[in-house]
């Protein structure tokens, strides 16, 4: 194998399949980013089984081949090569791959293509396009509420419920739910499967071409792949039956606030840095006589307290909160003003943005003593 392409696009490429390459590995292989030059494109794979990413980038190849190398330190040596342009070339008696740029010069022994497991394009049963703008606003305005929780795994992914033209996305820790809704140009038929956060997280940070542009989406029994620009993600599916969120989001409320975004927000910075040690991570809302008066009570550090103005259609109320869960919606919600809907201290209550339908945040409050 040899061929040469630009620094920029060889780093681009190992960065986005790096996030597949296994921090514990199954077997050596899989610690390793494949390489396989031919017509004049390198192709890069990684994948540890549940994940796999495969970045196609332009080269000129003078001799074709494939190789695999340590995943770790060939990203570490492109990041740090100092020319504008790559030259790679293999040694097959040595099974080391030299690599070339300016005065710098490395040579890093390789593993046999042989063993590594190339990944095949998924056999869809079903397809459909999203753009990416759109796909990514699902995932930034879902994602952050899936739980860590892996002995859960229905909860530490979304779903992705697609019904001819409306599509919705959904998250939940069983505490919190965040759904959206967005709708397709054109699809017929009905999709509905739990999506990992994991590779949700790692498509919003790899979307981020400033033009808009369709995102290819094909289905089949436990895996999904998403084919953008030259990059191609194939991931495992999240098996069983994710609950029916609708049933958690209550019908009306007897109590509705209207907030400024960026005030209540910022106070409830403010307030929960009392809060956000050990487990006294709380806050305390009370809403009366128009104004919400935000406080937090850490025994080992002391208190906090700060009113911002609200509109206040209701009864007056104190409920407590996760204060994390409070700031999480608020970092994605872009509206200048929210609703605070509430029924009781005891049930859930709802946020969301004054000015868009399809967004929903259901919050369950925190029992306290007085």
């Amino acid at each position: 194998m040899k061929f040469s392409c630009t620094k920029e696009q060889l780093v681009h490429a190992v960065n986005i399949v790096q996030k597949a390459v296994s921090n514990k590995p199954q077997m050596p292989i899989l610690s390793g980013i494949y390489l396989n030059a031919e017509n004049n494109m390198i192709e890069l794979q990684a994948t540890d089984y549940e994940l796999g990413i495969i970045c196609k980038i332009e080269a000129n190849v003078e001799k074709a081949g494939a190789i695999v190398l340590s995943g770790r330190y060939f990203q570490d040596v492109v990041k740090k090569l100092p020319g504008e342009t790559v030259e790679i070339v293999t040694n097959k008696e040595e099974h080391t791959m030299k690599i070339t740029s300016n005065s710098a010069q490395f040579n890093l022994l390789s593993l046999p293509a042989s063993e590594f497991p190339v990944l095949k394009p998924l056999n869809a049963t079903t397809s459909f396009k999203i753009r990416d703008n759109i796909f990514r606003e699902l995932i930034k305005k879902t994602v952050f509420a899936c739980s860590a929780d892996e002995a859960r795994p229905i909860f530490t992914g979304c779903l992705l419920n697609v019904n001819n033209s409306d599509v919705v996305m959904a998250a939940t820790n069983t505490h919190r739910l965040s759904v959206k809704k967005e709708y397709l140009d054109d699809f017929t038929g009905n999709v509905k499967i739990i999506i990992p956060s994991k590779i949700l997280n790692e498509l919003a940070r790899i979307m981020v071409a400033e033009v808009p542009s369709d995102i290819r989406i094909d289905c089949a029994y436990g895996q999904i792949s998403f084919t953008f620009d030259n990059v191609y993600i194939i991931s495992r599916l999240i098996e069983g039956q994710f609950p029916d969120y609708e049933r958690v989001i209550p019908p009306d409320f007897a109590t509705n606030i209207t907030l400024n975004t960026d005030e209540f927000s910022a106070a409830v910075e403010r307030v929960s840095l009392i809060s956000r040690v050990s487990d006294y991570n709380i806050i305390r809302l009370t809403f009366k006589e128009n104004s919400v008066v935000i406080s937090s009570n850490n025994p080992d550090i002391g208190k906090a307290e700060e009113s911002v103005p609200a509109i206040i259609e209701g009864n007056d109320l104190d409920i407590s909160f996760n204060a994390k869960y409070v700031t999480d919606i608020l970092k994605n919600i872009d509206s200048e003003k929210i609703y605070f809907s509430l029924n009781t201290p005891l049930s859930p209550a709802s946020i969301k943005p004054c000015d868009d339908e399809t967004y929903t945040y259901i919050i369950t409050p925190v029992r306290t003593t007085a």
